[in-house]
């Protein structure tokens, strides 16, 4: 079981502010293992579920906790995982908007997510006997995740936690072990449906968003692990009632992770990210910490 501790995927059911920094997002896992995820998540900042949400000064802070669950599947021979997940926040602060305040104090649920990946080279599905004689060496990946809009939401509010609109992410990540050392490239474009009901009676629109991330990953004797990444978003522009906006997005965040494995079936996680450069949304901090319990996987 050893073998076992350094793989633990720790995950991240739902990307609680859309951009994300996701590290071990394709890795090999024994086939039928199962993950329920609890985590508390904390940001301030100009902190925002929709990022194309035209403010500026943004004084907010979200918390609360996220719950998610996830099973590692055979598909066709291929490796995967398919998970689902949610999180009940609340949303405390003032922001400005063309000059006017606007306070927001609420709290309810974000909009819940489902992600499918599959690994396409180098991790074949794998029963937990077997699993034990795997080695990473080239690993490619793909994946979609889709968000719906079944979270918070009030037109005649600026700020919600919902965003009134469904998402869809593919995603293909590749990663090259090196002995504890992982190195993650990760290349996705996020593409969006139009919000027919925005503030103040308005019809948004949005171009696809793409994001490059890169992840450098380092596993101990004792199964912990840490990873330092860097994401880049770009593109995303925003048409509001047919008027295309005169900027586009173009931000980037650092993050830290570290897991700990207390125990064979459950492990522990935090994390911190923070804005690196920001024309639009992503100027905040953000924390959390976690708990991952798995069972299963046997012949």
């Amino acid at each position: 079981m050893k073998r076992l501790l350094p793989l633990l995927l720790f995950l991240t059911p739902t990307s609680l502010l859309g951009q994300s920094l996701d590290p071990r997002s394709y890795v090999n896992t024994p086939v039928g293992m199962n993950f329920l995820v609890v985590a508390y998540a904390y940001s301030s900042g100009s902190v925002l579920f929709d990022p194309t949400i035209p403010i500026s000064n943004g004084e907010l802070t979200v918390t609360g906790p996220i719950v998610g669950g996830a099973r590692a599947l055979d598909l066709w021979g291929l490796s995967g995982k398919g998970d689902v997940g949610a999180g009940f926040v609340c949303v405390d602060g003032q922001a400005e908007s063309n000059g006017v305040i606007h306070t927001r104090n609420v709290c309810g649920m974000s909009d819940p997510a489902v992600h499918l990946s599959v690994n396409v080279v180098g991790a074949p599905a794998l029963r937990l006997p077997a699993f034990a004689k795997y080695r990473q060496d080239v690993l490619v990946g793909t994946s979609l995740k889709v968000t719906m809009p079944l979270g918070q939401y009030d037109p005649s509010r600026l700020v919600n936690i919902g965003t009134n609109r469904w998402s869809f992410k593919p995603e293909v990540g590749a990663s090259k072990a090196m002995g504890r050392l992982l190195l993650e490239l990760l290349a996705s474009a996020t593409f969006y449906t139009t919000n027919s009901d925005l503030f103040g009676g308005q019809v948004q629109e949005q171009a696809p968003l793409f994001s490059g991330q890169f992840n450098a990953v380092y596993t101990t004797r004792t199964g912990i692990w840490g990873a330092l990444g860097w994401t880049l978003y770009g593109g995303g522009r925003v048409t509001t009632n047919g008027v295309p906006n005169a900027e586009r997005q173009q931000n980037s965040r650092l993050g830290l992770t570290l897991v700990f494995p207390v125990s064979q079936h459950n492990s522990l996680k935090a994390y911190a990210s923070t804005g690196v450069s920001t024309r639009t949304g992503s100027d905040f901090d953000a924390f959390g910490l976690g708990w991952q319990y798995r069972w299963g996987g046997g012949p």
